[in-house]
Parts: structure tokens; C-alpha cells; sequence
């Protein structure tokens, strides 16, 4: 993700190696906050403070971590706690479809409603389930790094996927059957 000798020199108060820093973490931040909070708007706020936070917080990173395990603690702890404070809303917003390509139309459509079907179905995870679920296919994340991330035992990280890829199957069920829910 990061090269070390930035970490270093961002840690030693060089304030360009921070700004880069800054921007090549910023799409991960970005990512992980809007796959937790599902809402465009809470994770453009969640992550602009993630990233205050990491700017102010730099020199307490230790490289006893990986660094995107401390970035990506910082992110979710943020949107765990924005997510207590307000109840998630639901955004619609009309998204114009490009056809490109040899692909069908049919096959573009339902690849669409596929996307929004699991969009929708992680959003009505509880908020631990779909942290994990997001970290460990989203963000790549091995079973240890959510453990580091998120600060629980490696056994509960499991048991956390298990259960949400039971939820998921249960919730996409009607996809799954052959419908969709557009």
C-alpha cells in the first residue's frame, strides 16, 4: 500500500511525504467508509476525518503494525462510531447507465441489480458483520489483519464472517432464485 521510507519521513515532520502519504491512502479510506456507512455523503465525512486523523496522529504509528492495519482501525473505528450517532438513511440517487460493448443489454441490467442487491444486503448487516465483511473481501484483508484491525480475537473474526455470509445468503436468496429486486 505505502512504502515505509514515506511512513518514516511523514513521522519525521516532512509535511510533502505526509500530503503524498495523504493521497495515496485517501481511495482505500474512502472505500472502507462507504461499503461500512453505505452512504455517500457519511463516508466522504468519515473519511475526511479519518484522514485529519492520521495527519495528526502519524507520529504515534508504530511499526509494529502493518500501516494499513492502523489506517484501516482509524477508518472503521470512525465509521462505528458515526454509525452509533446517527441511524444509517438510505440514499437514491438516479445513475445513468452506459451500454458498452459486445455485452447484452440484459446481461449489463443484471449485473446491475446483482450489485445493488449485495449493496443493499450488506447494508442490512449489523454494523460488526458488515465491518468484516468489508475488510476481508472488499479491502482484501487476511482473517489476522481484521483481527489487528478491529481488535478481536481471531476466532471471533471468523465466527463474524461465518455469520454474515449466512445473512447474505439468506438476504440474496431472491437473487439467487432466479429474481432480482429492482
Amino acid at each position: 500500500m505505502v512504502e515505509q521510507e514515506l511512513i518514516r519521513a511523514a513521522q519525521s515532520g516532512d509535511r510533502d511525504a505526509l500530503i503524498t502519504l495523504l493521497r495515496e491512502i485517501e481511495q482505500h479510506v474512502y472505500r472502507t467508509a462507504y461499503y461500512i456507512l453505505n452512504n455517500e455523503q457519511d463516508a466522504h465525512d468519515a473519511a475526511q476525518e479519518a484522514l485529519i486523523r492520521i495527519y495528526t496522529k502519524i507520529g504515534s504509528y508504530e511499526e509494529k503494525a502493518q500501516f494499513k492495519t492502523w489506517v484501516q482501525r482509524i477508518v472503521t473505528n470512525i465509521c462505528i462510531d458515526k454509525f452509533r450517532r446517527t441511524k444509517p438513511t438510505v440514499s437514491i440517487e438516479e445513475h445513468e447507465m452506459v451500454f458498452e460493448g459486445k455485452e447484452s443489454v440484459e446481461r449489463e441490467v443484471m449485473t446491475g441489480y446483482l450489485a445493488q442487491d449485495i449493496e443493499a444486503a450488506i447494508s442490512q448487516l449489523p454494523e460488526h458483520h458488515r465491518s468484516v465483511v468489508v475488510l476481508r473481501y472488499l479491502q482484501d484483508f487476511s482473517y489476522n489483519e481484521i483481527a489487528d484491525t478491529m481488535g478481536l480475537p481471531l476466532n471471533t473474526v471468523k465466527s463474524y464472517l461465518y455469520r454474515a455470509r449466512q445473512q447474505l445468503q439468506n438476504l440474496l436468496q431472491d437473487y439467487q432464485k432466479g429474481g432480482v429486486s429492482g
